[in-house]
């Protein structure tokens, strides 16, 4: 469930015509409701009801300084994967001990920041990372803890760029290798054993590999209890999906992920993490669009809009499919067009949909992109000297300005030209 609802015909978000944001804002924009952000965070948080949990919202997903600060004040603890992912947490008033620091390429720098402001652990992903962060912490004199990452070579039948879970997958150590790894981070002084991480990929529709994984992390939890190591706490990752089309059948809900979560796990004894970012961010926003030009091609209509493959990538990066909305709703019964819906990039790729059947459009008529809050803002840039867009934050009849759009002169004065020149 979102909040980006129809009312009298036109799209609203909560109780904010989209339509008088664009007339105040601009367009392209993005536009996040605060309901919606709130109510995905607390239906994992309620999922895992009756354990000891933490739910760590993944900022990948969208690190707007305004969404961490919501919520955080929720109750959510942060999974960073950068040096400046950590840094935002801190800014937007997360305390250390709950953020979680993933990533296989963290650098020496990057573990001193976090060890220096306060971290709950590291999650480690191969033992040249365990050396440098042992080596760090002691010229530090603290402990750091870590879990380390296990990849349990499961299949997690999601699209091969966010597969993370194979043994062909860059991530983490195999989970066949665990006991000798786990061995050896024992015998570093700089560092604290505390746990098993695991994470298998993103947009999972399908709650079979998780259990696969998390029995597999189960039957580790108890090998290294024997062991010797004080496994007490379990970070699983996240990674459910969302209905990007609305006509698909929708993914598990997070209270069936938390309920299998509670059978292969719940036993233990273990403390337990849940990395959401995608199911939390993704249906908490849009992209909302102005057409520029209905242009007529030799067997396609295309609609030509002022957002771009800079703005939103994920369709030309992954094939991903939005569901795309005229902000005035369609009247019943009226007959639409089909358009191949593209932007003002010069490239090729810059198409978001092919043969799209929409109602018939016309030069400013407003379209919004639905499920467009998680990886949009986060992955953009400026390719075509193209201003990064604004975003929007709703929260009932209030609008705000998140992040605001760069002027030209703005963009070019960041540019330094030699002396020579």
């Amino acid at each position: 469930m979102d909040h980006f609802l129809y009312r009298d015909g036109t799209l609203y978000a909560e109780d904010v015509r989209i339509s008088d944001i664009a007339a105040q804002v601009g367009t392209p924009f993005y536009c996040y409701s605060s309901a919606t952000l709130t109510r995905h965070f607390r239906l994992f948080d309620e999922a895992l009801d009756g354990t000891d949990h933490l739910v760590c919202y993944a900022m990948k997903a969208n690190s707007n300084q305004a969404i961490l600060r919501l919520l955080a004040e929720q109750g959510a603890g942060m999974d960073v994967v950068s040096g400046g992912e950590y840094a935002r947490a801190k800014a937007a008033g997360v305390p250390g001990d709950r953020i979680v620091f993933s990533g296989v390429g963290k650098t020496a720098d990057e573990m001193r920041m976090a060890l220096e402001g306060g971290i709950r652990q590291f999650n480690v992903e191969s033992e040249p990372e365990m050396v440098v962060l042992n080596e760090v912490a002691l010229s530090l004199g603290v402990t750091a803890p870590i879990t380390v990452r296990v990849n349990p070579d499961v299949d997690a039948k999601t699209h091969a760029k966010i597969a993370t879970g194979k043994s062909e997958n860059k991530f983490g150590i195999p989970i066949s290798r665990a006991r000798e790894v786990y061995a050896m981070a024992a015998s570093l002084a700089g560092l604290d054993v505390v746990g098993i991480d695991v994470h298998i990929g993103s947009q999972l529709t399908d709650l079979e590999p998780y259990r696969m994984a998390y029995e597999k992390v189960a039957e580790l939890t108890k090998t290294l209890r024997e062991d010797g190591h004080n496994i007490r706490r379990l970070d699983l990752g996240g990674g459910l999906g969302i209905p990007y089309e609305r006509s698909n059948e929708a993914p598990p809900l997070p209270i069936e992920y938390g309920q299998m979560v509670k059978e292969t796990l719940g036993d233990l004894g273990c403390e337990l993490e849940i990395e959401p970012g995608r199911l939390i961010a993704g249906n908490a926003g849009i992209l909302v669009s102005k057409v520029i030009y209905v242009k007529e091609g030799e067997d396609r209509k295309f609609l030509i809009i002022d957002s771009a493959m800079n703005d939103l990538i994920r369709p030309a990066m992954y094939e991903a499919h939005h569901d795309i909305v005229p902000v005035t709703e369609d009247v019943p019964g009226e007959e639409g067009e089909k358009y191949d819906i593209v932007g003002p990039v010069c490239e090729s790729g810059d198409t978001f949909a092919k043969g799209r059947t929409l109602k018939s459009l016309a030069p400013d008529d407003l379209v919004a992109f639905r499920s467009a809050g998680a990886y949009g803002a986060v992955m953009a840039s400026e390719y075509n000297t193209r201003p990064m867009i604004p975003e929007v934050l709703v929260q009932g009849d209030q609008f705000a300005v998140i992040r605001q759009r760069p002027t030209y002169e703005e963009m070019i004065e960041r540019d330094i030209i030699p002396a020579w020149l």
